[in-house]
């Protein structure tokens, strides 16, 4: 059934309440398999966002009844890359090739893009010194902490990839895994790489980001072998196999 005028105006009225509306202007390809996808306009340029957060990418017109025939396919969540007078991603191209795979590859200049306001707790904390551990769907945000960090604090950490050509360019130096076809899931190779990681004795600051699973094992091993305390360790889990939902 196709919606009534008053079903559309309705439906867009609530979505503005809550989302903002910009522009496509740029799409390129920046690693193997991300592509950097710059949204520009007004209402974004008044947005305000902390490094490290994210945006919910509406997919649809949710304010289109017929999308939510399918509302799992609805919304995206994306890790914010910059953020100045615009906001740009990067967005992954996953294997499985579903939804948000299908839209950034769709997407050209021109495009109209909704999504929600900035949010997320994977934000700058105070510490000694700052470690970062995560796979690639972790690269973006950790590039943005890392940019924000001034360049007095000390850093350490590892960024699990499948191939060299799938790195990201960071503002800090961390060191680079390659996982050469092996699954990210559960990744025993990423948490190895934690463990060889020459850290201070006292705690500091660790943001875990990516693949559920290996995110426990992160925090595992900072927790029950180098003693620090849970609250020092900030995590945000972005997918598992099998399992959607996650943020």
């Amino acid at each position: 059934m196709t919606p009534t005028p008053e079903q559309q105006s309705g439906g867009h009225r609530l979505r503005d309440r809550f989302s903002v509306t910009g522009t496509v202007t740029q799409v390129e390809r920046v690693a193997r398999r991300m592509r950097r996808i710059r949204i520009d306009g007004d209402a974004i340029s008044a947005l305000t966002s902390e490094p490290g957060q994210q945006i919910r990418v509406h997919l649809a017109d949710i304010s289109d009844p017929r999308t939510w025939l399918r509302a799992r396919d609805l919304l995206r969540t994306y890790s914010i890359w910059r953020h100045d007078d615009g906001i740009e991603l990067c967005v992954f191209d996953h294997e499985e090739g579903g939804p948000g795979a299908r839209w950034a590859q769709e997407l050209c200049p021109g495009h109209s893009v909704t999504f929600s306001r900035p949010q997320g707790s994977l934000v700058l904390q105070d510490g000694p010194y700052h470690v970062f551990a995560g796979e690639e769907t972790a690269s973006v945000a950790f590039a943005a902490l890392l940019r924000a960090l001034p360049s007095e604090a000390p850093v350490h950490g590892v960024i699990e990839v499948n191939e060299p050509d799938d790195r990201l360019p960071l503002a800090r130096p961390l060191q680079w895994r390659y996982r050469h076809g092996r699954s990210a899931a559960a990744s025993t190779s990423l948490v190895e790489s934690l463990e060889q990681l020459d850290l201070p004795a006292q705690p500091g600051v660790a943001y875990l980001a990516g693949e559920a699973r290996t995110i426990q094992l992160l925090r595992r091993h900072l927790v029950a072998d180098r003693g620090w305390p849970r609250q020092a360790i900030r995590t945000k889990p972005f997918w598992t196999p099998g399992k959607r939902g996650l943020d």
